[in-house]
C-alpha cells in the first residue's frame, strides 16, 4: 500500500493525533523531529498540518511545550504530553486494539471461508 492511496486518506487523518501522541510517548521532540519520525510512514504530514494539530492538542491540555535555546538560531519549542495527554494515549492504545480485535473477530479468521 502506499501512503498516497487516496481511498484511506480519512482513515490516516483520523488517525494521526495517535500517531503525534504516539511520536511524543516518553521524550519531548522538536516539530522536525516529529516530522523526521513521520517520515516514510502513512502519517507523514507537513508543518501546515503539524502546527494547527499541536495547537489543538496544546488547547486540550494533551501536549505542552518548553523553549530550548538552540545553538544555531533562535529558541525552538520541545512537545510533550501532558498527564492528560499520557491518560488520552493510554485510553486510544486501548480503543486501537480493541477495534483491531473486533475487527478481527468480524472477519472469522479462525473459520476457513472459500470466499475470501
Amino acid at each position: 500500500m502506499h501512503a498516497n492511496d487516496n481511498q484511506f486518506t480519512q482513515l490516516r487523518k483520523g488517525l494521526l493525533e495517535f500517531a503525534i501522541l504516539s511520536t511524543l510517548a516518553g521524550a519531548r521532540q522538536y516539530v522536525a523531529d516529529i516530522m523526521n519520525r513521520l517520515t516514510d510512514t502513512p502519517f507523514e504530514t507537513s508543518e501546515g498540518t503539524l502546527y494547527p494539530l499541536l495547537s489543538r492538542l496544546k488547547r486540550e491540555e494533551l501536549v505542552t511545550y518548553d523553549w530550548v535555546e538552540s545553538d544555531v538560531g533562535p529558541p525552538r519549542k520541545y512537545y510533550r504530553l501532558t498527564q492528560i495527554g499520557e491518560a488520552r494515549l493510554a485510553q486510544m492504545d486501548e480503543y486501537w486494539h480493541y477495534l483491531y480485535t473486533n475487527i478481527e473477530q468480524l472477519g472469522g479468521n479462525d473459520a476457513k471461508d472459500s470466499t475470501r
